[in-house]
């Protein structure tokens, strides 16, 4: 009475399928190395003040600007002075209007990135209508 049978078969495939599962969950907690694993370890990432490939770039925390620092949460980005709509995603990335599909891991990162995109050409103000 050892024969195979179709629940059988089915019941050995649902749980293969459940294990399958389970290790793509555990491999998706392992973060990159630009991404932290966990939402934002530092609720309030560190300022920043520098020249960046000729451009000034500088963050902090907002203190009532432009948007009211509700999608960065409190966080404001500058270069050259002009405000660069930054916004932190749930899992503790940070993305910009001009990396929109690049999450980075903080928003120094960002303004980099937003700099190397930009190409010399300046950031024209975002305007919400």
């Amino acid at each position: 009475m050892s024969s195979f049978t179709r629940r059988r078969a089915l019941g050995v495939a649902a749980g293969a399928a459940g294990v399958a599962a389970g290790l793509a969950v555990a491999g998706s907690a392992v973060a990159a190395p630009d991404r932290p694993a966990t939402p934002a370890a530092d609720p309030v990432p560190a300022s920043f003040d520098e020249v960046y490939q000729g451009r000034r770039i500088q963050g902090g925390p907002s203190h009532g600007g432009h948007h009211g620092g509700h999608h960065g949460g409190g966080y404001s980005v500058t270069i050259d002075g002009d405000e660069l709509h930054v916004m932190q995603n749930a899992d503790g990335t940070w993305i910009s209007v001009i990396n929109h599909y690049e999450p980075v891991a903080t928003p120094k990162v960002l303004a980099r990135a937003a700099v190397r995109e930009l190409q010399g050409a300046p950031l024209v103000p975002l305007t919400v209508g």
